[in-house]
């Protein structure tokens, strides 16, 4: 189905279900939340208040649905207030009983969960939906996301996550958008309206959570939790625009990151939490931590003591402490000995209060728990369909020499690889309430497409594991065969949190097998399954096509088969730079010049910022990705050669497609400021078009610049413009451009 119609098939589901969405209340929304909130406030004890800045875990994904009986009696006591890792109607159903009935002030619960790119209906990792560059499909994967959870108890997730990466090593590239702030910024704010829609007191939408704030995809060395250390001019034209996006957006929670920025631990940052966030932002939503990321600040070394890193906390403006039980023992005693102050808590605790009475809890506690919904709508059909939609949109094409792909219908098929088979790996990291056993692998989609006499499987090796004893059958079968077809890359397990590699290239095992496969002839195909972007420049010169298939989901086996077989033509760009080697990384699109910039077209290229043994340029770069349409870029034009404050410029190029395929394109913008009064970019990406177009079908591109795309952090630190020469790029891809020139005046 087109994504389009999705939220209006999502509405009509309600109606048709018997469970239609309460009428919103906008006019009165905000008018009454004061007076409402502070009479809540007016009837706490300083125990109860406090219960409202704790968030406990159920324990469900280690035990199942239940609970210790100690966090039961925080609730019915008023000591506990928000609860996650809790789902199904009748388990979250449960817990809200005790809150709503057992409880002095029966203040219903907030329950939260971990639903990163769905809930049953698992989609591509966040990565992988970036690659599609097609912000409605992402906004409605959210939407189906957000659905599924809230029928099943759930009214707050842990996403987006919006950190930028630039470092491949770091196992939570993974759970974000790449490595660019514009793209990044987009991104972030449709999955905010995915999750929240535009009213969160819908039974449809739940509360959406920015994380991880601020800057925790720069660790040193791309080690998760490690420290970060940069300029605040890189913190603010880099790393702090997607955050600002989600906020601009309507995010009502925002979660503090477990590393220091420049030596201050972000739980404890006042300069993020208030001086920025609140302030400069003027969020009016609640933050919550990391997991005891409160208690973390002992080992930071900044806090001598829990009791300690609870005031530095509060004072930073943390409303909510996840897990770490800091709050639960020690705000008390604090304000008992003056360290905070009564006032402090109710600030936060009315952000709270705020948040619950937006979902609608106080008017129904149990518009989250209705078990006909439940039943009806988790992993319905029209989800499934448009996570198969969604993972077509993400696969990306990196190599297709000679038109190895599409695959013709009657071609011998040799299966090869330790992934063809596997389920959960399909995946990926975060997958909820995913469930794998029931999916289709790889090897049977192909099989569907190709037939049994046709698709012949060994699977040659394990992922990692050195044993070659599994090579001979598989180039027996590659001999028997017409092409290759090989499934390769990384466990589900290598990537996300505490998944940290120093080598991002496939194992060596693997790669032993493509070279011994090569060594027989026939065509390769490699199909990668990864949650990063992996040095496989060997791999690459030894295959013919190349499908970066990320981890893609619970219909990603049936994507892959139908782009293999040409049913889908791939439209996946990337939104991150794939390195030659190790050794480049951190590679990315927006570099600087440097006073010794390297030009692999010059003579004497000794003295210039490169390396010896290896080119500067990436393996692929960022916006790259083929079709098996042929797209031409030509007709770059600019309505006029210079613009001042207040106007705008318009570029346009003409795109034609030559293929003889129907096919999608992403045409991109990049803008590059020449003399600045401080070092800019070489490119920097200002906007971008996904299009369709028929074969043979030519279509005009325009884009608007106006002063906002070529503002940036002067050397005084202001933000703003300044006069000079830009070049505008327009292409495909980031590295294979048209270019024309302008001024600012």
């Amino acid at each position: 189905m087109k994504t389009n119609k999705l939220f209006c098939f999502i509405i009509l589901f309600f109606f048709l279900i018997g469970c239609s969405p309460v009428k919103s209340k906008k006019e009165d929304k905000y008018k009454d939340f004061k007076e409402k909130v502070d009479s809540v406030l007016s009837l706490m004890n300083l125990e109860e208040k406090i219960g409202q800045m704790v968030l406990f875990t159920s324990g469900w994904d280690v035990t199942g649905p239940s609970m210790p009986s100690s966090n039961l009696q925080d609730i019915k006591s008023g000591r506990c207030g928000n609860i996650f890792n809790a789902y199904t109607v009748a388990y979250t159903r449960k817990l809200q009983n005790i809150a709503v009935k057992e409880s002095r002030m029966k203040i219903p619960l907030l329950f939260g969960y971990d639903v990163i790119h769905g809930f049953k209906t698992i989609f591509p990792i966040p990565l992988a939906e970036a690659s599609s560059w097609d912000m409605e499909a992402i906004r409605n994967s959210a939407r189906v996301a957000a659905v599924e959870s809230a029928a099943s108890g759930i009214n707050w997730t842990f996403a987006p996550m919006v950190d930028i990466a630039r470092d491949p090593r770091w196992g939570r590239i993974a759970e974000g958008a790449g490595e660019d702030p514009y793209l990044g910024s987009r991104i972030a704010a449709a999955r905010v309206k995915g999750f929240q829609g535009d009213d969160l007191s819908l039974p449809i939408s739940i509360l959406a959570c920015v994380k991880h704030y601020a800057a925790y995809g720069a660790p040193l060395a791309g080690r998760d939790y490690a420290s970060v250390d940069m300029s605040e001019r890189m913190l603010r034209e880099v790393y702090l625009p997607p955050y600002k996006a989600a906020v601009d957006a309507g995010v009502m929670s925002v979660m503090s990151s477990f590393n220091d920025l420049n030596g201050v631990p972000a739980t404890e940052s006042r300069f993020l939490l208030t001086k920025i966030l609140r302030k400069e932002w003027n969020f009016k939503g609640l933050v919550v931590t990391d997991y005891t990321s409160i208690n973390e600040l002992v080992p930071h070394g900044v806090a001598a003591n829990e009791k300690e890193a609870a005031e530095l906390a509060l004072n930073a403006g943390v409303d909510m402490d996840m897990q770490g039980s800091v709050y639960y023992k020690y705000l008390s005693d604090l304000v008992k000995i003056g360290k905070i102050t009564e006032e402090q808590i109710d600030t936060a605790v009315a952000r709270i209060l705020k948040i619950k009475f937006l979902l609608g809890l106080f008017d129904d506690p149990y518009r989250f728990c209705n078990e006909k919904r439940e039943k009806e709508i988790v992993h319905s059909k029209m989800h499934i369909d448009f996570a198969y939609e969604m993972a077509c949109k993400s696969i990306v094409l990196l190599k297709n020499q000679n038109n190895i792909l599409p695959l013709k219908q009657n071609t011998r098929i040799a299966l090869i690889g330790p992934l063809a088979e596997a389920k959960r790996d399909l995946l990926g990291s975060w997958i909820a309430a995913g469930e794998w056993d029931s999916i289709q692998n790889i090897h049977q989609t192909i099989k569907e497409n190709f037939g049994d006499k046709n698709v012949h499987y060994a699977k040659g090796c394990e992922i990692k594991k050195e044993e070659k004893s599994g090579f001979a059958a598989a180039l027996k079968t590659v001999r028997n065969s017409d092409v290759a077809v090989l499934v390769m890359g990384e466990s589900a397990e290598w990537c996300g949190e505490a998944a940290s590699r120093s080598n991002i290239g496939i194992p060596e095992i693997q790669k032993e097998l493509i070279r011994e496969v090569a060594k027989i002839g026939k065509p390769i195909v490699l199909v990668l399954m990864n949650g990063r972007p992996l040095a496989i420049e060997e791999e690459s010169q030894l295959s013919g096509a190349i499908l970066e298939a990320w981890f893609p989901g619970s219909l990603g086996a049936n994507a892959i088969a139908d782009i293999l077989t040409g049913k889908v033509n791939p439209s996946g760009k990337l939104p991150v730079t794939f390195p030659r080697n190790i050794g480049q990384v951190p590679i990315f699109l927006s570099e600087k010049n440097t006073g010794r910039p390297y030009d692999p077209k010059g003579t004497e290229q000794k003295y210039r910022s490169r390396y010896i043994d290896c080119p500067n340029d990436p393996l692929y770069p960022f916006g790259f990705g083929l079709s098996y349409s042929k797209f031409t870029y030509s007709n770059l034009q600019i309505d006029k050669p210079k613009f001042s404050h207040g106007d705008t410029i318009h570029i346009s190029v003409k795109v034609r497609n030559d293929g003889t395929y129907n096919g999608e394109e992403v045409v991109q913008l990049y803008i590059r400021d020449l003399v600045g009064s401080v070092t800019r970019p070489v490119k920097e990406l200002k906007g971008f078009q996904k299009l369709m177009l028929r074969s043979g079908e030519t279509k005009t591109v325009t884009f608007k610049i106006d002063e906002s795309d070529l503002s940036f952090y002067r050397k005084d630190m202001s933000y703003g413009i300044e006069p000079g020469e830009f070049i505008a790029f327009v292409g495909g891809n980031s590295s294979d451009v048209l270019e024309t020139s302008f001024r600012f005046e």
